[in-house]
């Protein structure tokens, strides 16, 4: 007999069944005609007809007749019985034949009781269709039901149920036993529609609700809107805000933040404990710049002349500036080391930034990072926390109102480290290339771009900088400002400004060059300019208030009548002294306000050959003298036997002042010479140099400031570590002009210069 697969469908005994053509030529038979008899077996899988082998049915069919073929070729079919199919095989025309047996049934339902449940299925149906829309297009199919089979047949595309278990209706011998299963699949049907109608009701309910909801926003939105145009000073916090964000170009993660604490503030509203946190970060976020600014063209001869009338001298520091500018301008973007200015105060590092900001036309800002121990003073406090603030950094930036402006992060050597935190670990992201493009902090906790800021550092030293921030950073150093280059500093810059701060007009008041040179030389040591300015604003106070009086129409500034504006001579210079004394050599050291020359005075005195150390010296100068003993020693094994029975004394004037640092050995030990030896020292020389266990002369550093405090102390002669040769283009010509400058290697070399061997 003719076998048809057929896939997920329920196939019952009695069942009127309608095929279209395009589904009875899926079938792939050879040719139907009516009145003749066909099984249809059950797939297991979805599958080509040609490919259906006996393993791939279910063994349980129905045999059906062809009841009719209309003109288009579609069937009208009526299931017989269920049968079994024995065997399975293709015939010549390459249609499915197979032996089949009829499965007899159990006929163990009465038919009144089955008619019964039936009915009640059926007005199941009936109540269950008036529901929705579609309710009267089914009512007339559920009408044309004449056994539950059909019904089962009819509904077998929408019972939730598996493929397997559709099965097993069909399979199922007993009638009871198949009624059951399909009035359970029935009622499960209906149930689950009513389910899922409801839950669509509710849903459809909630979504008009919401859509209302919405039209009611935006109503008030544009009516908010129309009352902020007509009344703009009374825009409310919530559509300003709304308005800033839309116009700032935030980042991806920023906005996505912002629009967050914005809906948290309306549902706080203004009586909220957290309308006034959310409010200040909102405001603080949206006052950034977030736009990447356009580039500007660098014009490096407008960058040379900026410089030049800003800062008088400082050649190299400006050279080093250009170069920057020029890779700059050749990238067209923000590139280069991060620029670290090493000087004493008053040298111009922070105003150099500045100048800086000027010539490249950008905003400038200044970030004092002196005494700053907490690293949420870089990074920000978190907002869970009270009274959170944003780091120095970004307030920096919001305060600039620029993507790219100069910041100039001033004193970073004074960073402290303490239970706090680090903050020069958190300066290292700020300051790399690599990573401040998307600098977080905590207060805003989204990243922001850093990359478009000129980063400018400035420090008096690099002792105390962390080695992993110092190498991020290119040191230039800043070597003082002779007295030459203050006495035009001051006569270009310092005088013209505070003349027009005191109100005081050039008709007024004059000031001789000798009066100026004498201020310079007499009432500051500096190695910067920054007393000089003190003294020209307490010059032109006196001034001021003569003229105010009238007790003069114009003031005449000459150095015989300074002690009249500024009193006394604030500081006195130590000066070579003009007698010679063995045991006593002339240094010269660094200190933070520039140069200095230190006498280094030694003396045996009667004692128990104790060595008595004076002069508040750090840790390495009293190394120092330790190594200098020892090589003196051992240099004059018999002039120093001496030491056994009396106590050495060392000291270095001054006492009250502390004093530390690697560049005294070679001066101890060429005194403790002249002391051992009885020779003396001419005192126009000075020296300045470490020394090591083998007698070699060390390097220093603070080169160009020593030599400075030299030519005004009166020395003609100085010894310098031959390895800082090289140092000595970083010294001003009027101060090489000015000295004897001799490069020494070991201590031998010294003696044999000063005479003392």
């Amino acid at each position: 007999m003719l076998i048809i697969p057929i896939y997920d469908s329920i196939l019952l005994p009695d069942v009127t069944f309608y095929f279209r053509k395009e589904v009875v030529d899926s079938w792939k038979v050879d040719e139907l005609v009516t009145g003749q008899e066909i099984v249809f077996a059950l797939l297991k899988d979805d599958i080509d007809a040609d490919d259906v082998i006996f393993e791939d049915i279910y063994p349980i069919g129905v045999s059906a007749r062809v009841e009719s073929i209309d003109s288009e070729g579609s069937l009208k079919i009526r299931t017989l019985e269920r049968v079994n199919i024995k065997k399975l095989t293709i015939d010549q025309n390459g249609d499915l034949d197979g032996e089949t047996q009829v499965r007899p049934e159990i006929d163990d339902l009465p038919v009144d009781e089955k008619n019964k449940r039936f009915d009640e299925l059926k007005s199941s149906f009936l109540r269950f269709v008036k529901n929705y829309q579609w309710g009267i297009w089914a009512r007339s199919f559920i009408l044309q039901w004449k056994n539950v089979n059909e019904m089962a047949c009819s509904l077998a595309g929408y019972f939730s149920i598996t493929w397997e278990e559709k099965y097993e209706i069909l399979r199922t011998d007993s009638v009871a036993e198949r009624m059951e299963a399909i009035e359970h699949a029935c009622y499960e049907f209906m149930e689950l529609a009513d389910v899922a109608s409801d839950a669509e009701e509710e849903q459809q309910k909630r979504n008009e609700n919401l859509y209302r909801e919405d039209a009611i926003k935006k109503q008030i939105e544009i009516l908010q809107r129309e009352l902020d145009e007509m009344h703009p000073e009374n825009i409310s916090d919530i559509r300003m805000f709304e308005k800033k964000i839309d116009e700032a170009g935030m980042n991806e993660a920023a906005e996505k933040e912002a629009r967050k604490v914005l809906n948290r503030m309306k549902q706080e509203g203004q009586d909220g404990h957290e309308y006034g946190m959310l409010y200040d970060y909102l405001d603080f976020v949206t006052t950034l710049s977030w736009k990447k600014a356009e580039y500007q063209e660098i014009d490096l001869h407008k960058v040379e002349e900026v410089l030049d009338s800003d800062h008088y001298g400082l050649k190299k520091v400006k050279e080093r500036i250009v170069q920057q500018m020029a890779v700059m301008a050749l990238n067209k973007k923000q590139s280069g080391s991060i620029l670290l200015f090493v000087g004493a105060p008053g040298t111009g590092k922070t105003s150099l930034g500045q100048s800086i900001a000027t010539a490249l036309g950008r905003e400038y800002v200044r970030i004092s990072l002196g005494g700053v121990r907490d690293e949420a003073e870089i990074r920000g406090h978190r907002r869970t926390y009270i009274g959170a603030m944003p780091g120095r950094i970004m307030e920096g930036m919001k305060r600039s109102g620029a993507s790219n402006p100069v910041m100039v992060l001033d004193e970073v050597d004074k960073l402290v480290r303490d239970y706090g935190g680090d903050p020069s670990s958190a300066l290292l992201e700020v300051l790399d290339p690599e990573q401040n493009s998307t600098f977080t902090d905590h207060y805003m906790n989204v990243p922001y771009d850093l990359s478009d800021v000129l980063f400018v550092c400035t420090a008096n030293t690099t002792d105390s900088i962390p080695e992993p921030l110092l190498n991020r950073m290119e040191v230039i150093e800043f070597p003082g400002y002779t007295a030459t280059d203050k006495f035009y500093i001051a006569k270009k810059h310092l005088i013209p400004r505070a003349m027009k701060t005191a109100g005081i007009t050039k008709k007024k008041m004059t000031i001789s060059d000798a009066a100026i040179r004498k201020i310079i030389s007499d009432y500051t040591m500096e190695a910067g300019v920054r007393g000089l300015k003190k003294q020209i604003d307490t010059m032109m106070r006196y001034a001021a208030v003569q003229l105010v009086k009238g007790n003069t129409d114009k003031c005449s500034v000459i150095p015989a009548r300074l002690k009249e504006y500024l009193g006394h001579r604030a500081l006195i210079h130590d000066v070579i002294d003009k007698k010679t004394i063995p045991g006593v050599v002339t240094g010269l050291a660094w200190t933070m306000a520039g140069g200095e020359i230190l006498f280094i005075e030694t003396k045996l005195v009667h004692g128990s050959g104790k060595v008595i150390i004076t002069g508040q010296l750090g840790d390495v100068m009293k190394e120092s003298v330790e190594i200098a003993i020892s090589l003196v020693k051992d240099m004059y094994p018999k002039e120093t036997e001496v030491f056994k029975d009396m106590d050495l004394h060392i000291h270095v004037p001054e006492g009250a002042v502390p004093k530390d640092g690697p560049s005294a050995g070679i001066t101890i030990v060429t005194a403790l010479t002249s002391l051992v030896t009885g020779k003396r020292v001419d005192t126009h020389i000075a020296m300045t140099g470490e020394v090591s266990l083998r007698g070699y002369v060390m390097p220093i550093g603070g080169l160009p400031e020593k030599l400075m405090a030299a030519v005004r102390a009166g020395v003609k002669t100085v010894f310098i570590p031959e390895k800082n040769v090289d140092d000595l283009e970083d010294v001003a010509d009027e101060v090489k002009d000015a000295l004897k400058i001799v490069p020494v290697k070991n201590v031998t070399d010294v003696l044999e210069q000063c005479k003392l061997i």
